[in-house]
């Protein structure tokens, strides 16, 4: 007679545990869902918006893209480290603090680009735009020039212990911002292209700014709360699976809370309007480059661990050679912004698979 082994049943206790686990797993992913659908509706009403406000206050491409759109879209990876970092204490609050302040820069100018490329591919094939990306050179470099100095002083003054240095280049970052938006405002242009109806108002002409107001301010709630939720979610899976606070907050944090960017430059690509496409990406560079790190460098000692500096590095080498192409080539193509992606890449062989 052969014997065979038997597991021995599992316990009640233990089968509600696994249904426990089983639920809340499903409701994560729930969450994912209602979240991602949050932003997107949330991303449609916002990129209509602010072309509505850009024309009806007569505003550039630079003020609308650079700096409007950025700045609204770039408040939840904003709000996640000043809260970390000024209402938490404990070296791991600041240490999550830190990976999100550098890593925002470094998914805008990897992943963020990387998606906008593979839009553009997508969307020619379809017949839905041209292949050719045409970008306003004069804004596009003038951001990346802002985000190159003002994120290299930042790595810079994370490798030396000088407090005195980091008080002094905090309000500069300020300043330097400021100087930025006024020129980036005082900038006169046309916004490319045609603009659909107000969603709040649904007629071709000139919507009364109250209305314009309200769909952003719901647009903007929907984004930070689509966001919020989308965090939440994945936190917790990463936490279940054991990630370190340091990897959360470099890669899956930042990923969360710049989905707001990425989905309203495709929005903007699938329409062919490059310059805001683009410049709702590098303006958010220049802002998470100066005003995120002010705080940084006054609330936390700034001593950057390796795996944060290594990403900023990458983001440095993304950003240059953008800068390059605009001065030698006058253009971008679909291709080079999907070749950011490879910086997204390097990070993730060296995340995963060397050892620490």
């Amino acid at each position: 007679m052969v014997c065979m082994y038997r597991p021995p049943p599992q316990s009640r206790c233990g089968r509600q545990r696994a249904a426990v686990l089983s639920f809340v797993a499903v409701m994560n992913v729930v969450l994912l869902i209602v979240a991602l659908a949050v932003i997107l509706a949330s991303a449609e009403l916002f990129t209509n918006a602010v072309e509505w406000f850009g024309r009806r206050f007569e505003l550039g491409e630079g003020a609308v893209g650079s700096i409007l759109a950025a700045v609204g879209t770039a408040m939840p990876e904003t709000l996640v480290p000043i809260i970390a970092i000024v209402f938490t204490h404990g070296a791991s609050a600041h240490k999550i603090g830190v990976g999100a302040i550098l890593g925002a820069p470094f998914m805008l100018s990897s992943l963020a680009m990387l998606v906008t490329g593979i839009a553009v591919f997508l969307y020619s094939r379809r017949g839905r735009r041209p292949r050719t990306v045409t970008v306003n050179e004069k804004v596009m470099r003038r951001d990346l020039g802002y985000f190159l100095v003002a994120y290299a002083a930042a790595l810079a003054i994370g490798l030396v212990d000088l407090p005195h240095v980091k008080w002094i280049l905090s309000p500069l970052l300020l300043v330097s911002y400021g100087y930025y938006v006024y020129v980036t405002m005082k900038e006169e242009g046309d916004l490319e292209g045609e603009s659909k109806p107000l969603y709040f108002h649904r007629h071709p002409v000139m919507p009364h700014r109250r209305r314009i107001f309200l769909q952003l301010a719901i647009a903007t709630a929907g984004i930070i709360g689509g966001a919020e939720i989308f965090v939440v979610a994945v936190t917790h899976v990463s936490e279940s699976l054991g990630a370190s606070p340091l990897i959360v907050s470099l890669l899956i944090t930042p990923l969360a809370t710049e989905l707001p960017e990425k989905f309203n430059s495709v929005i903007w690509m699938r329409a062919g309007k490059d310059s805001l496409a683009l410049g709702n990406i590098t303006g958010a560079m220049v802002f998470q480059s100066t005003f995120p790190v002010s705080v940084g460098l006054l609330f936390t000692t700034w001593q950057l661990p390796f795996d944060a500096f290594f990403s900023g590095v990458l983001a440095l080498v993304s950003g240059t050679v953008f800068y390059l192409t605009l001065r030698v080539k006058h253009t971008l193509t679909w291709w080079s912004l999907c070749g950011a992606g490879s910086m997204y890449a390097v990070y993730l062989v060296y995340v995963l698979l060397i050892p620490h």
